[in-house]
């Protein structure tokens, strides 16, 4: 199957320019529902917004499911200051050092403001060497809105308050040699990523063994994730993510990341073998991963007891929950990924059923691999 390149970058353009911090989703949850009806598929949805559309296959039972998830990072006011601005509590784990700066909408309930946010000491004329050695931290920022406001009943006259969401724009920037900057990639990139795979598959009128479940969730960041979006039919499901490119990784921004571990323990033998084997035979780039310091849609759904196995196809992201890049290499190579995996014959036909004894049970290979015979004179003597 093709990837349309074209249409999977307009996509994540598109995802890009709705905000969409956990808690505050509506609005991209109707625009991928939209997109999902356009493809052909009919999504239904959670109490609270989170995606499941079926694309039927042979048989319901065995299912398998691809989620990533649609929330972002941000941030909630936590106190309006004696002086108009506003104190922040972050949305999500990541580090106030790259909230500095950042342009920003808050969402209140009488409408939308902007804003920036900025270090407690922001004036270089002022604050000289203070700047430099004020500690980096959610205590030590503030949000200065762009409206007329100096007092704390000012700006709460507004209609600005406590709890109000704050989103950070994406400053995306899409480059020619196939670089895209932008906050948030994780895991808009995941989402732009599996439409793209279904207006694959939908192109080439491909048929699937089993039913194939396209989850989209609404809490990951904040650690729910899948916990309450799979049902009991679906026997396997692959996340797409974000990999980590830093030192100590291995992790690219070319190919696809498979994830062998994350902070939770190993995925399943199984699974990832099956998106390795894929991965050589469509001639798809990959490496192999562990993250120590990670979890995603996968780690919520195995905590919330579904017996499921599971794995993490990974696009790799530079500085994840940072100022992020990724390549679109990786992009596409997930995307083919994905849609060879919904394609793919099924190779456990025991996961059909949720219980059953031990016949077609998996089995995981013990025996020792071969090796050059032993030869004494290759071992240099010691001096």
């Amino acid at each position: 199957m093709r990837i349309d390149q074209a249409y999977l970058a307009a996509q994540l353009k598109q995802l890009l320019s709705i905000d969409s911090p956990t808690g505050y989703t509506d609005r991209i949850v109707h625009y991928c529902s939209r997109e999902l009806e356009r493809l052909g598929l009919t999504p239904e949805l959670t109490r609270r917004g989170a995606i499941r559309a079926l694309r039927p296959g042979g048989t319901p039972m065995g299912a398998r499911a691809i989620v990533s998830h649609l929330d972002t990072l941000g941030a909630q006011v936590k106190l309006i200051k004696e002086c108009g601005r506003l104190e922040l509590v972050s949305i999500g784990h990541w580090s106030a050092r790259f909230a500095e700066g950042g342009r920003v909408t808050i969402y209140s309930e009488q409408g939308s403001f902007r804003g920036t946010v900025l270090p407690l000491k922001a004036s270089g004329h002022t604050f000289n060497e203070g700047v430099d050695t004020l500690p980096v931290g959610w205590d030590h920022v503030e949000l200065r809105i762009d409206a007329l406001t100096q007092s704390k009943a000012e700006t709460r006259a507004l209609g600005i308050d406590v709890g109000d969401f704050v989103a950070f724009d994406t400053n995306a920037e899409f480059l020619d040699n196939g670089y895209i900057n932008a906050r948030h990639l994780d895991d808009k990139a995941g989402v732009a990523i599996m439409l793209a795979a279904i207006e694959a598959l939908q192109r080439h009128e491909v048929r699937t063994e089993v039913d194939t479940h396209w989850l989209f969730t609404i809490a990951e960041e904040v650690g729910v994730g899948a916990a309450a979006i799979v049902t009991p039919d679906i026997a396997a499901m692959v996340t797409v993510d974000n990999g980590t490119t830093a030192p100590g990784q291995n992790s690219k921004e070319f190919g696809v990341t498979i994830a062998m571990a994350d902070q939770t323990g190993p995925f399943d033998y199984h699974l990832t073998k099956k998106l390795v084997d894929l991965c050589r035979e469509n001639d798809i780039a990959f490496q192999k991963d562990i993250f120590r310091y990670y979890r995603s849609d996968s780690a919520s759904a195995i905590e919330a007891g579904h017996d499921v196995r599971t794995a993490l196809a990974a696009f790799g992201i530079d500085a994840s929950h940072g100022y992020e890049r990724i390549h679109a290499h990786a992009l596409f190579s997930v995307a083919s990924l994905i849609a060879a995996y919904a394609a793919s014959p099924v190779r456990i036909s025991r996961d059909l059923q949720e219980i059953s004894g031990r016949e077609g049970f998996t089995k995981q290979p013990v025996a020792q691999a071969s090796q050059p015979e032993f030869d004494p004179q290759t071992i240099s003597k010691p001096k």
